[in-house]
């Protein structure tokens, strides 16, 4: 829906950096951007292998979400206490990022929006699973509203939610204009290259020569900050399990055909539901339906894939907005995340001035985001509570050998969207 984007050139030649960042998703250019912060006169390249907005990043959802994700209905140990806080520090370090750049660029709330968001619920077990939320968040100290399910419709305009939890921190982008924004925003000495990519790397004396189609870049450090690529240079091999999820998006419609709040974004009360949106754009509204998880090993998704994904949102929308039949989808597609076993990152010196910021486990916006940070911040020396929480998490965990993976990831991804049922 945004205009054609101006790109930055190609990289051509050679040049010399003390840090070359590899992708430009959330973690390449926060971890561009921190370094910028830690020394404004480090000489930072950063190599886009595709166009900035085009990638996974901007195919995301659009959450940087504050608040632990996927909810338990389990006792609230002190140890899962203690785990929620962390995970709270690293959300909302993501999202400070994004609030100073907001501050800095004079964005709107068409790029960066801080209007919390919705956790509903469509059944009886996931109104359950939204009271122990409540109760969790309750322990935690943080702030929290619920809804029941006509202060539910009041919102969204459906009357097929059952309850919904509102927590305010959340923050809601347009994640292809938030990306494009972060890259737009660099000035010397950060450069950002696009339809760049890093062929390969090598030792080079004390430092790194990275190799791109038509030029060199001698660095004396590297982030790495592609994800499920950086098995493409030979780290985390039988680490990261690569699954896609899929989104549709609708034609524009009346506003005055769905009442409710004319903006507003809901994750599932159930793991693996549906996430919806509502957004406006300059010729009415949309509705955003993301659900349906795939595993696939060879980072690619055909037409069938999207399409069977779409089949169900299909569904998934009809069910939920009545009011909009025959309002069809406009928009569908696939987006990649990196996932490793135990559900920690790929992250940290992986090579003598190497550092992977990797593996985000789903919640790109704010986990990879924090990872860029964190990756930037270890690779100047530089100690924060950020650092040492990352410091603290444990090496990915190796994959058992196929078809045992390909197998063990399916029937996982099944049982818990079955489980997720008509939430």
């Amino acid at each position: 829906m945004l205009p054609r984007r101006i790109e930055r050139p190609q990289f051509e030649g050679a040049q010399t950096a003390d840090f070359v960042v590899i992708g430009a998703g959330f973690a390449g250019l926060s971890a561009a951007r921190r370094l910028s912060q830690i020394d404004a006169g480090l000489r930072v390249v950063v190599l886009e292998a595709g166009v900035v907005g085009e990638g996974p990043a901007g195919r995301n959802s659009g959450f940087i979400i504050d608040l632990p994700h996927e909810v338990s209905a389990e006792g609230f140990s002190g140890d899962s206490a203690n785990k929620s806080r962390q995970d709270i520090a690293i959300y909302r370090r993501a999202i400070s990022l994004g609030h100073e750049l907001a501050a800095e660029q004079g964005w709107g709330a068409d790029i960066f929006d801080p209007c919390g968001r919705y956790c509903v619920a469509r059944s009886a077990e996931g109104d359950a699973h939204l009271a122990a939320y409540s109760e969790q968040l309750k322990g935690l100290g943080e702030k929290h509203r619920l809804l029941d399910a006509a202060q539910t419709a009041e919102v969204t305009g459906s009357g097929t939610y059952t309850s919904a939890l509102f927590t305010p921190g959340t923050v809601i982008v347009q994640p292809a204009a938030y990306v494009r924004a972060i890259a737009d925003s660099f000035r010397d000495p950060v450069k950002v290259f696009e339809r760049t990519p890093a062929i390969s790397f090598e030792r080079s004396g004390a430092g790194w020569l990275v190799k791109t189609p038509k030029g060199l870049v001698r660095t004396t450090k590297i982030i790495l900050a592609n994800n499920g690529h950086a098995q493409g240079f030979g780290f985390f091999q039988r680490q990261l399990l690569h699954v896609y999820t899929y989104a549709s998006l609708t034609r524009e419609f009346d506003p005055s055909r769905l009442t409710g709040h004319r903006k507003w974004a809901a994750t599932p009360a159930l793991p693996m539901g549906t996430t919806v949106r509502r957004i406006n754009t300059g010729g009415g509204d949309r509705i955003l339906v993301r659900s349906r998880y795939s595993y696939n090993p060879g980072l690619d998704v055909g037409d069938g894939e999207v399409a069977s994904a779409g089949a169900l949102h299909d569904r998934k929308f009809a069910a939920r907005f009545p009011a909009l039949k025959n309002v069809g989808m406009e928009f569908r597609w696939g987006g990649a995340m990196a996932l490793t076993w135990n559900s920690v990152p790929a992250f940290g010196e992986v090579e003598q001035g190497v550092f992977a910021a990797c593996g985000c486990n789903g919640l790109g916006a704010s986990k990879a985001t924090a990872s860029g940070i964190a990756a930037a911040e270890i690779a100047t020396g530089v100690e924060t509570e950020l650092t040492r929480i990352y410091a603290g998490f444990a090496p990915p965990r190796t994959l058992p050998p196929q078809p045992i993976t390909l197998i063990g990831a399916k029937v996982q991804m099944a049982v818990r969207e079955w489980r997720a049922g008509m939430e």
